[in-house]
C-alpha cells in the first residue's frame, strides 16, 4: 500500500495443497470466479477456462475473466497443488470483495488447502 493515490488495487492469493481431481473440478473454480464477479459491482466481458493435461505444459489450467474493471485469474499446477488466484480492479469495485468470496468458498471445498500468501497492492498510483 501506498499514501499516493490510487486508482486501483491488486489482490494477490498464493495457495499451496490445492486439490483439484479432474477437469470438472477446474470447471466448478472457474463458475465460482464468474460467479464472484456477478455478486460484484463489476461486469463480465470474456472469460476463457485452458486446462492443461501435462502433454505439453504441466498438469492443471489457467482461468481469466476479463471485467470492465481489469480481471479475475487463477492458474494451478495440479500436480504441485499449486494454485494463484488475482483480482485486479480499477473502478467502483473492490478486489478484496472478490477475493474474499473465492477464498471462502475454496476453503470450504478443500479444507486441507493452505493460503501462503494475501497481498493488497495499489495500482495506477498518481503523483497528486
Amino acid at each position: 500500500m501506498t499514501d499516493k493515490p490510487s486508482q486501483g488495487a491488486h489482490v494477490f492469493i498464493d495457495y499451496t495443497n490445492a486439490v483439484f481431481e479432474d477437469e470438472t473440478a477446474y470447471n466448478w473454480l472457474f463458475s465460482l470466479m464468474r460467479e464472484a464477479v456477478e455478486q460484484s459491482p463489476a461486469k463480465e466481458v470474456h472469460a476463457h477456462l485452458a486446462p492443461f493435461d501435462g502433454s505439453t505444459s504441466p498438469p492443471g489450467f489457467a482461468a481469466v475473466v476479463l471485467i470492465d474493471e481489469s480481471h479475475i485469474t487463477a492458474h494451478c499446477y495440479a500436480d504441485s497443488g499449486l494454485l494463484a488466484i488475482d483480482c485486479f480492479t480499477c473502478g467502483a469495485t473492490d478486489p478484496a470483495t472478490i477475493a474474499t468470496y473465492l477464498h471462502d468458498r475454496l476453503m470450504k471445498r478443500m479444507p486441507s488447502l493452505v493460503c501462503v500468501r494475501r497481498q493488497r497492492v495499489d495500482r495506477f498510483i498518481t503523483e497528486v
